[in-house]
C-alpha cells in the first residue's frame, strides 16, 4: 500500500494522528487484516483466531460531531456521532484502514447508524438479544458468534479452527488477568495510582494490533506500580476521597469527568464500565468441549443497560463499592443514551439501598458544560 491511499485530507493532520495513521498503514503493508469493533458484546477472540487484529472504533471526540450532523440527527449520544463523523470525513485511521467493522444491535441508535457505515466501510452486524432469560436465547446468540466466524473464513480465506480459538481465548484470558490484578491495586487504602492513570491503560489497549504487545505493556504497568506501593510510594493522599465511575463508556469522558473527579479531591477507585473491571473479570475456559459456544457464553454474560432486565449490573456495582472501600458512586450518562439513563434511577435505588451517596452525570463531549460538571462533583466530593 503506497503512501498515495491515505485519505487527501491526511496532510491536514497534527503529529499525533499523522502517526497513528502512519502505524497501521505499515501494519496493512506488512500484511496484517485489520477489524474495527464497536463494543465489548465484540468476541474478539474469533477476530485473532481468524489471524486479524481487532481495533476499537467508538468515537471518543468532539470534533467529528458537526461533521456527523450533516448526516445523523441531532438528538443521537456523541458515540454514536462521534463514530460516524469520523468515518464520513476519513479522520479515524483504523476506519479507514479496516478490512471490515463489526457491529452489534446494542442501541437502536447505533445499529440504525451501521447502515450508513456499511456506505463508508464494508460493516458486519450481529443480531444481539436484548435480554439473557429466555431459554432460546444462548443458542442464538451461539448461532450468530459460529456466522461471524464464518464470515472471516469466507472473507480472509481461512480456516478458523478450535485450536485456534483456544489459543486466541487463552492469551485475551491473560491480558484480562492482567488488568484485573491492576484494577484491584486500587483496592489499597490509598490506592496504588490515579484512576486517570488506570482509565488510560485500558483505553490504549483497544488500539494495539497484537495482544502480546498489550499483555506485556499492562503486566509491566502492574509490576512498576506494585513494586513501586510495596515500596513505600504513595502517589495519592490517603484523604482522597475515593469514587466508583460507572454508567456509559468514559473513554471519551476521561478528562471532562475523569479528571474533574481527581483535581477536585477525588481519585477514582473503581472502573465500573464496559472495559473495566466487570467485564475484565469474565474469563473463557480455553479447554471447553465447545470452545466457540464458550466464547459466546462468555460475552452473553456482560451487564449492560441494553439487556432488560439488568439487574446483576446493580448488584456487581453493590459488590465493587465493598470491595474498593468506596466512599460515593459517580453514575456517567452520555446525552441521548437512553437505557443507561433510565437504568440510572436502578442504580440510585441500589445505592441509596445499601448506604453509598450517589451522584448522576449526564453529559457529552463538548466542552460546554465543563464548569457545571466541576461544580457538582466539587459539591459531591466536599459533601463526602
Amino acid at each position: 500500500m503506497a503512501t498515495r491511499d491515505l485519505p487527501a485530507i491526511f496532510e491536514e493532520f497534527d503529529e499525533a494522528r499523522r502517526a497513528g495513521f502512519v502505524k497501521v498503514m505499515n501494519f496493512k503493508e506488512s500484511g496484517g487484516r485489520l477489524v474495527g469493533y464497536l463494543c465489548s458484546y465484540t468476541p474478539i477472540e474469533v477476530i485473532e483466531a481468524a489471524g486479524a487484529s481487532g481495533v476499537a472504533l467508538c468515537g471518543m471526540s468532539n470534533e467529528p460531531v458537526a461533521e456527523a450532523e450533516t448526516v445523523l440527527p441531532k438528538n443521537l449520544c456523541p458515540l454514536i456521532k462521534s463514530t460516524y463523523g469520523f468515518a464520513h470525513a476519513d479522520k479515524c485511521p483504523y476506519t479507514y484502514f479496516s478490512d471490515l467493522i463489526v457491529g452489534e444491535t446494542t442501541c437502536d441508535g447505533k445499529k440504525k447508524m451501521y447502515e450508513l457505515l456499511n456506505e463508508i466501510k464494508d460493516t458486519y452486524v450481529m443480531q444481539l438479544p436484548q435480554g439473557q432469560g429466555r431459554a432460546w436465547v444462548a443458542e442464538a446468540w451461539r448461532e450468530e458468534v459460529r456466522l461471524l466466524k464464518e464470515e472471516f473464513e469466507r472473507r480472509f480465506g481461512v480456516e478458523v479452527t478450535d485450536d485456534d480459538l483456544r489459543c486466541a481465548a487463552r492469551a485475551r484470558n491473560r491480558f484480562r488477568r492482567a488488568m484485573v490484578e491492576l484494577f484491584e491495586l486500587q483496592a489499597n487504602v490509598p490506592p496504588a495510582m490515579s484512576g486517570v492513570e488506570m482509565m488510560t491503560t485500558a483505553l490504549q489497549s483497544t488500539f494495539a494490533f497484537d495482544v502480546n504487545e498489550s499483555i506485556e505493556k499492562v503486566e509491566s504497568l502492574l509490576e512498576a506500580r506494585r513494586a513501586a506501593y510495596e515500596a513505600g510510594e504513595r502517589p495519592i493522599s490517603v484523604e482522597a476521597k475515593r469514587i466508583l465511575l460507572t454508567g456509559c463508556p468514559s473513554s471519551g469522558v476521561i478528562k471532562k469527568v475523569g479528571m474533574s473527579i481527581e483535581r477536585n479531591g477525588g481519585v477514582i477507585v473503581c472502573l465500573d464500565d464496559c472495559s473495566g473491571e466487570r467485564t475484565q473479570r469474565m474469563m473463557i475456559d480455553p479447554d471447553a468441549d465447545d470452545i466457540l459456544g464458550a466464547i459466546a457464553d462468555r460475552y452473553l454474560g456482560i451487564h449492560c443497560s441494553v439487556m432488560t432486565p439488568n439487574g446483576g449490573r446493580m448488584e456487581n456495582t453493590a459488590a465493587m463499592c465493598e470491595k474498593y472501600h468506596v466512599d460515593g458512586v459517580v453514575d456517567l450518562t452520555l446525552t441521548a443514551c437512553h437505557t443507561f439513563a433510565v437504568e440510572s434511577e436502578l442504580m440510585r435505588r441500589k445505592m441509596e439501598e445499601i448506604g453509598v451517596p450517589y451522584l448522576h452525570i449526564e453529559t457529552d463531549y463538548a466542552p460546554g458544560d465543563q464548569g457545571q460538571i466541576d461544580t457538582r462533583i466539587a459539591a459531591f466530593i466536599e459533601m463526602l
